[in-house]
């Protein structure tokens, strides 16, 4: 703490300047969690300086006062074991590499898709569209709006038997460069254009199979992800207090730079024991990769919003190292270094996850 305390003291020294639009968001200081303990009222500047420092935090301002967790024991069930590789397998063969590469070819051409300047909202705008011309017509489609430009999206499967509860996909939208968020370049190819075009690609295959959920099926694309998960936050909020019934947050942050053996990372921190554990065997099931079990520490990604409103969610990640991509929030994280054949390798987790937690028939 001394040396992030040294540190913080240094943000109001060096400030980074932004050109993003005035006053909305940042019209005022903002109450940042910096770890479980520790939170600080920071301006735009300071949170500039965390994240030009990979510095990870949640923006918690607008996200109190925090809805109270429910405990587990009161959500709705969830399975331990696998009951559905006969509906599973033939999804499998319809995954392709074909829509990711195309979309994420499209999707890194924006200067970057920072979420608070117009970039951020043309992006969204532009992958709105493109969900609603690739998902069927049983997929409902819509935006969350937020107070900065860019907005989230969800997209819906409605279940039958049991369509008040809901099984979340999720990955983030929004890229920023870290030394120049407003103006720099931030191709986000991996990070997370990757987890991006991978649940896409999951809903595309899905919604065009004859499988029915029992519970509803939500994708979620969240804003915001880099101001300190802006977005999930929101979202998280609104459905705790709406008293939302939700089954699982399974998020994708990353899927596109394997290690050498590849592996899908299973992170254990912030998350779902027994989430993490189905995943690990769809993973065996699904995919021919091994799990390697990390850490990502406070604040990773979007999941973590989930866990804070008491939500089960899990992440499995592209490799086992969290900074073993050393190219994001820089103009280096562009689309030749994603790795497309790993990559489907998580759609087919996303689909076994969707299966077997929604009960699809």
């Amino acid at each position: 703490m001394q040396v992030f305390r040294a540190f913080l003291l240094a943000v109001a020294i060096l400030p980074i300047a932004s050109n993003a639009a005035t006053g909305g968001l940042y019209a005022s200081n903002r109450l940042i969690q910096l770890s479980e303990t520790q939170t600080e009222w920071m301006n735009e500047s300071q949170i500039l300086e965390l994240i030009s420092h990979q510095q990870r935090f949640r923006d918690i301002t607008d996200a109190r006062p925090q809805t109270i967790p429910i405990s587990l024991s009161s959500q709705p069930t969830f399975p331990t074991t696998l009951t559905h590789q006969a509906q599973v397998k033939p999804l499998l063969a319809q995954v392709s590499e074909t829509v990711p590469r195309s979309v994420l070819t499209n999707f890194t051409t924006f200067t970057n898709r920072y979420y608070n300047n117009n970039n951020g909202k043309r992006s969204s705008a532009w992958l709105l569209d493109t969900i609603k011309s690739i998902a069927s017509s049983r997929v409902n489609v819509t935006t969350f709006a937020h107070r900065f430009p860019q907005s989230s999206i969800i997209a819906r499967i409605n279940g039958t038997s049991h369509n008040d509860e809901v099984v979340i996909i999720s990955a983030h939208q929004d890229s920023i460069n870290g030394n120049n968020p407003d103006t720099g370049r931030a191709p986000g190819a991996d990070d997370d254009g990757s987890g991006t075009v991978t649940i896409l690609e999951a809903l595309r295959v899905f919604s065009k199979s004859s499988l029915v959920p029992k519970r509803a099926v939500e994708f979620h694309w969240y804003a915001g992800e880099e101001g300190g998960l802006l977005g999930s936050a929101d979202i998280a909020k609104q459905y705790t207090s709406d008293g939302r019934a939700i089954v699982a947050d399974l998020h994708f942050d990353m899927t596109g730079y394997p290690t050498s053996p590849p592996v899908v990372g299973i992170v254990t921190d912030y998350t779902d024991d027994n989430a993490s554990g189905l995943v690990r065997q769809i993973v065996g099931a699904y995919t021919d990769l091994s799990t390697v079990d990390f850490t990502c520490g406070y604040a990773c990604s979007d999941h973590a919003s989930w866990t804070a409103n008491g939500v089960r969610a899990a992440l499995p990640f592209e490799n086992q190292y969290v900074d073993g991509n050393n190219n994001i929030h820089t103009t280096r994280d562009t689309l030749g270094t994603v790795d497309f054949g790993h990559l489907v390798k998580f759609v087919n987790i996303a689909l076994g996850f969707i299966v077997e937690v929604s009960d699809a028939q």
